[in-house]
């Protein structure tokens, strides 16, 4: 019986979490345009390539292979690491949180040598630990995230591209966290694969992920002596399907293609350069904000704090899940947790997109002073809204 089940209306919520983001009004209007086929000539011949474009720009790059892939960010951190790596292989992974982890696991399932170069949960992992690896092996793969959601901690790319040089690598990016909040150049920092996902900073709805190959991981993908572990995310087919050959692999989810492609349109319409900068003086706001109340951010060096999530340590005496969840019922906001070893110890707060605006952070942060007081913990009244203000009456500094 499905008397009982209504017309659909889930709760408004403003999700500042590490995705999904919430999206632009504009991006929901796109997706309720009409449906196409997949093989339908407008979707093949005008949609599919102004996509492309578009994640081009994104990434800065002029790769033939750009394209979204049909999977979730971590069916995109399958899809890289499986078409590169073969039984034998050597690889590199730096892990330092839970989805560079992951990478390591998907790495290690292909049959490769993993080599896992860790760092402390708070820090990026250090180059040099990688350049002393690799030293005196064949070393195929170096693999990272840009931005390490599950810790809030930025990794330098330029680093990685020099030391996989000296290796003889390719460089694979996790840059789900990252794409168009934070500035990244595929072709200029020389990134043979890169990923993201359509729910961070593009802030378009889940399901989709943006990846560009260059051509020197498409010659490597190519020399394959074994076949791709997985049919799905063999890219030696996908790329043919988002090739000039259009040929058919599998059905797209095509409103999330319309979504994608309203949610890039509004990237560019504000300017790809004018999004990152907005992201820094935003979460500059924030940490203003919190520092003011007398909260202590999870990543201590600032250089290495990533601009789309923001970590911040749980108060002792106070209880994550009760907070979040108050959060949550009173206000509407949603914010994240930790994962694994920092459950109950840190708070997640995603600024990304659509979401990374002033009146957001300026709601989250009377809302966290209200409840924070509620469970007994001492913050100046007002502090964080006033520090928050503040910082956006002053220039931030750029730091390297």
């Amino acid at each position: 019986m499905t008397d009982h089940i209504g017309e659909l209306n889930p709760p408004a919520r403003l999700m500042l979490t590490p995705g999904p983001s919430s999206v632009d009004p504009r991006v929901y209007r796109a997706m309720s345009t009409p449906m196409v086929g997949h093989l339908d000539p407008w979707f093949n011949d005008v949609l599919m390539g102004e996509v492309q474009t578009l994640l081009r720009r994104a990434f800065q790059t002029e790769n033939k292979t750009t394209f979204p892939v049909s999977a979730s960010g971590s069916g995109a951190i399958e899809c890289s690491v499986l078409n590169l790596l073969e039984p034998g292989d050597e690889a590199i992974v730096c892990t330092n949180g839970t989805f560079s982890e992951r990478m390591a696991i998907i790495a290690e399932r292909t049959g490769a040598n993993v080599i896992r170069v860790e760092a402390p949960y708070g820090k990026p992992v250090d180059p040099d630990d990688v350049r002393r690896a690799g030293k005196g092996k064949k070393i195929k793969f170096v693999g990272l995230a840009h931005g390490e959601t599950s810790t809030s901690v930025l990794s330098n790319l330029d680093h990685f591209r020099k030391v996989a040089d000296e290796l003889g690598a390719l460089l694979v990016v996790d840059a789900v966290a990252t794409l168009c909040g934070v500035p990244l150049y595929a072709d200029k920092q020389r990134l043979d694969i890169c990923f993201s996902g359509a729910q961070k900073a593009i802030s378009a709805p889940p399901g989709m992920s943006p990846i560009t190959v260059s051509p020197r991981a498409e010659e490597a993908i190519r020399a394959r002596k074994t076949k791709v572990q997985s049919w799905y995310f063999d890219l030696s087919t996908t790329m043919t399907m988002w090739g000039k050959e259009r040929t058919y692999h599998h059905t797209p989810a095509i409103p999330l293609i319309y979504g994608m492609r309203e949610a890039l349109r509004i990237v560019f319409e504000e300017g790809l350069e004018n999004r990152w900068e907005r992201h820094r003086q935003n979460q500059h706001a924030l940490i203003a904000g919190v520092e003011a109340m007398g909260l202590e951010l999870f990543v201590k060096n600032p250089v290495d704090r990533l601009p789309t999530v923001t970590g911040v340590q749980v108060p002792s005496g106070v209880d994550d899940k009760t907070f979040r969840g108050q959060l949550l019922d009173e206000f509407g906001i949603e914010i994240a947790g930790g994962f694994g070893p920092l459950k109950g110890k840190m708070w997640r707060i995603g600024l990304m997109g659509w979401c990374s605006q002033n009146k957001h952070i300026l709601l989250l942060l009377g809302a966290m002073e209200k409840l924070l007081l509620e469970q007994g913990v001492r913050v100046p009244p007002g502090a964080g809204v006033a520090a928050a203000v503040q910082s956006y009456l002053k220039p931030v500094a750029v730091t390297a």
